[in-house]
């Protein structure tokens, strides 16, 4: 009885053994499943577009056979990419402004670039009324792609445009409460109708990078607009510069390193804002060594230095490297906007639309929306907030500088226009032959309501307020008056 007792006893505790290596065979199984649904819904949300979008991707090669590509318009619908088809059917992607909008529509070769390529899903997709594309279908003809109505402003992108002139630089401007990116320059520019003949030798223009999109990608020491990182980290740890002055003699030593004044102009006697508004160099190298490196650190990154951007186009972080272990000549020039600082005139532009909007960002958006080839909405895109930068308070203190600036200070070329102008110059030096140094402003104008902030640079120009000044001006009239 014993004997049988422990036989039944044995083949209880195989089944349990088996059962339980079966239900972890399960769960296995069901973990596998579930990750796979898991990132089959982060692919769809998060990655989908992207793969659809390239123009090397087979879908959208089969889209382009069934399907006309569809027009790229201005906020004010004006055709900024076009698709024109001959009566043999051959087709031919036309750009009505040339070398206007470049960078930012971009061009199909070679894959693509700006919107071009960020948009290839979209305009390779036909949402037009049903009836119209069973009629192609037994037509046997293609289809007409969905249009992307942008929020480009073709005034103040020509305004922009033509104040760069012949130089090189780059230029943004975008609307502060809402985040639409209305303008966006870059010169050395070129015709993206005759990119592919000269695809080879625009790309073997090292000395120029007429591809290379200045405006996102073209890193620069900010010069003097850095100023307003500078104080901001003053602030957040001083407080407002109550009582504060400074004697200005045209220049500052420190452990044998020394900083001078644009053009070694005496100041005298400034206080915070008189030191901001008329950018006074050594004022501001002394005020830097009093920050301490962390408050300096935090004050930069919370601008999003060292950091990703929001962004509608492809772009390259902007650097900032002061630490702890920094020495005085490398925090002296650090708090002048020199150093090793570099930083893009889109990030700038995006630093000035915050302090505009009180310390909050909008996320930079560049469509407004998608129509289909009758005019019909397919869908449209809203504003949305990135997040605060800095607290209102911070952002006022800001203001207030910058409105100096232009009221008595550097920027006095903007003062008594119809609108209320705000900025900050930067002459900033990257030559080490002493070789013009670059023109920079960061402003922001307002008026019945409306704000738009503008981030220019004029390479190898001169002094900021000589320069980018006056471009800023003009894409502040344009789109204000």
């Amino acid at each position: 009885m014993k004997q049988r007792s422990n036989k039944k006893s044995k083949k209880k505790q195989k089944k349990v053994s088996i059962g339980k290596e079966y239900i972890f065979i399960c769960y296995f199984f069901v973990m596998i499943f579930v990750g796979m649904i898991g990132y089959m819904v982060y692919f769809h949300f998060n990655m989908s577009r992207e793969f659809q979008n390239s123009a090397y991707n087979t879908r959208a090669k089969s889209a382009a056979e069934k399907v006309i590509r569809g027009e790229i318009l201005a906020a004010d619908g004006e055709v900024l990419a076009e698709t024109k088809v001959d009566s043999d059917g051959t087709e031919t992607r036309v750009y009505p402004y040339d070398d206007l909008f470049a960078h930012v529509v971009g061009y199909t070769y070679q894959g693509g670039t700006g919107l071009e390529s960020s948009q290839n899903y979209n305009l390779l997709t036909s949402d037009a009324f049903i009836l119209d594309q069973i009629k192609w279908e037994f037509q046997d003809v293609k289809k007409k792609g969905d249009n992307v109505v942008t929020t480009l402003d073709v005034d103040v992108q020509k305004a922009l445009s033509s104040a760069i002139g012949d130089y090189k630089g780059a230029g943004v401007v975008i609307e502060a409460d809402t985040g639409k990116v209305l303008a966006m320059v870059s010169k050395p520019d070129f015709n993206p109708n005759t990119v592919e003949k000269k695809y080879e030798k625009l790309i073997a223009d090292e000395d120029n990078s007429p591809l290379l999109n200045r405006a996102a990608s073209g890193l620069y020491p900010p010069g003097s607009t850095f100023k307003i990182v500078t104080s901001l980290a003053y602030y957040r740890q001083y407080g407002k510069p109550t009582g504060f002055s400074y004697d200005c003699n045209g220049e500052i030593t420190v452990d044998d390193h020394t900083i001078h004044c644009y053009k070694n102009e005496t100041h005298g006697m400034q206080d915070f804002t008189e030191l901001f508004a008329n950018s006074c160099n050594a004022g501001f190298a002394s005020v830097g060594l009093t920050i301490k490196k962390n408050e300096f650190m935090s004050a930069a990154e919370s601008l999003l230095f060292n950091s990703d951007l929001p962004s509608p186009v492809r772009y390259k972080s902007s650097r900032f490297t002061l630490n702890n272990e920094s020495g005085t000549a490398l925090t002296m020039q650090t708090s002048i906007g020199q150093g090793n600082t570099l930083v893009t005139p889109y990030h700038m532009c995006l630093i000035t639309a915050a302090i505009a909007n009180d310390g909050a960002l909008m996320k930079p958006y560049l469509v407004d929306r998608i129509e289909n080839d009758s005019g019909t909405v397919i869908k449209s895109y809203e504003p949305a907030s990135y997040g605060l930068l800095m607290e209102k308070d911070e952002a006022s203190f800001l203001q207030g500088l910058m409105r100096a600036t232009v009221e008595e200070g550097t920027g006095s070329k903007l003062n008594g226009a119809s609108y209320t102008a705000y900025g900050k110059t930067g002459t900033a030096d990257f030559d080490s032959d002493h070789g013009k140094p670059h023109s920079w402003f960061v402003g922001y104008a307002e008026k019945d309501g409306k704000k738009i902030a503008v981030s220019v640079i004029v390479e190898a120009s001169g002094a900021g307020s000589k320069y980018a000044v006056p471009a800023a001006k003009k894409a502040f009239d344009a789109y204000f008056e």
